[in-house]
């Protein structure tokens, strides 16, 4: 008798599909096919993982409480292509608060429950953002980089799931560390709704 398991790629919906195919031909065109690359669908609250034309990864995530855009101040997601420009946290236990990148030495108390904290720590891992789209991510008044904007992990894991970060793309903080621990600097994220 034949068992049939499910697949992720029955969980993918179409605007994933489509930003799959872009990244994948982006690589094809630079020499990089099979890299790892992340898609984050700020729609469905979810973070994909791509390798060698296969999801490896689904995270529930938190985008922007605000929305998306692009806009310096604005507190919202930004859209569009990026890369992984640096990554921060190697080592540092769960729950590590981070000021301006560097651990704090306070472990953050883990919020389980869907409950709003005072402010919005960053712990655990940190991926900083790049955008590649001149105009769009990229350049005065829009720039991901400038905008401090990261994936990273939150004390409000009760929250994950719902749009309520401050433009960050907030995560689990044992799933940070996975998702860490499989891209390296340089690595494409399509952040799409």
């Amino acid at each position: 008798m034949m068992f049939s398991f499910p697949s992720f790629s029955a969980e993918i919906p179409e605007n994933v599909r489509q930003a799959q195919n872009k990244v994948e031909l982006l690589l094809q065109k630079n020499s990089a096919a099979g890299a790892p690359f992340i898609i984050v669908d700020t729609r469905n609250q979810k973070l994909y993982l791509f390798e060698h034309r296969v999801v490896q990864s689904i995270y529930p995530i938190s985008s922007s409480a605000v929305g998306v855009g692009n806009t310096v101040n604005s507190n919202r997601t930004p859209l569009g292509l990026h890369k992984i420009a640096e990554k921060f946290g190697d080592g540092e236990p769960i729950g590590m608060i981070f000021k301006a990148r560097r651990p704090s030495g306070v472990l953050a108390h883990i919020e389980k429950q869907p409950i709003k904290g005072q402010g919005d720590d960053v712990t655990t891992r940190i991926m900083w953002l790049q955008g590649l789209e001149p105009g769009i991510n990229e350049g005065p008044g829009v720039d991901s980089h400038a905008r401090f904007i990261y994936i990273h992990g939150t004390p409000e894991e009760g929250l994950i799931g719902t749009p309520e970060s401050h433009g960050c793309i907030r995560m689990n903080n044992e799933q940070v560390i996975q998702l860490y621990n499989q891209v390296a600097v340089g690595t494409l994220v399509d952040i799409i709704q």
